[in-house]
């Protein structure tokens, strides 16, 4: 498939440092953290600008269809220009499912980061029945996708970080 959009898109901007990729994926751990204290299940989204530092937007989970990253995708769309979307990333803890991953593709997010799998996470529900876990990765929807969207994941040095607070959570539902 060729992947050259019709369209040229501006550049992505410069990558995010190891060192920023970590911090961002706590601050949005801190973000899953406060879903729990909202009634919510432990998920959390950030969304950096193309500066790689200021954090524009943060949200938790809702619920089973207004999760993290699609809610942030559809803000940053209702309140930024999609060029400067392009620029910018979303950072979540757990790898966007495919309708988080085709909202933030729709808001012409340019790059997405997660720090855990989607199949990770279904080994911390236990395929729990408030989170039917898809196998549709992320990667395979962005594959399929006209714009090149740079995803980047799963971290390892935030996995087992992220895992425990999910198995914290899912353990006593």
């Amino acid at each position: 498939m060729d992947k050259s959009p019709a369209t040229a898109l501006p550049d992505q901007g410069k990558k995010p440092t190891p060192e920023q990729i970590e911090r961002h994926l706590r601050h949005a751990q801190r973000v899953a953290e406060r879903a729990i204290g909202l009634g919510h299940h432990p998920f959390g989204a950030i969304l950096v600008g193309p500066d790689q530092e200021t954090v524009l937007l943060e949200q938790c989970n809702i619920d089973t269809v207004n999760h993290a990253e699609s809610t942030l995708a559809r803000v940053a769309a209702t309140n930024f220009a999609s060029d400067f979307l392009w620029g910018c990333t979303l950072y979540t803890t757990v790898e966007p499912c495919c309708m988080c991953a085709g909202t933030a593709y729709w808001a012409n997010i340019g790059r997405v980061v997660f720090g855990m799998t989607e199949h990770a996470l279904l080994q911390c529900t236990g395929s729990h029945a408030e989170n039917p876990t898809m196998s549709v990765s992320s990667r395979y929807v962005f594959d399929h996708c006209q714009k090149p969207v740079d995803l980047i994941g799963p971290i390892p040095a935030m996995e087992a970080e992220i895992a425990a607070l999910q198995q914290r959570f899912w353990t006593t539902r």
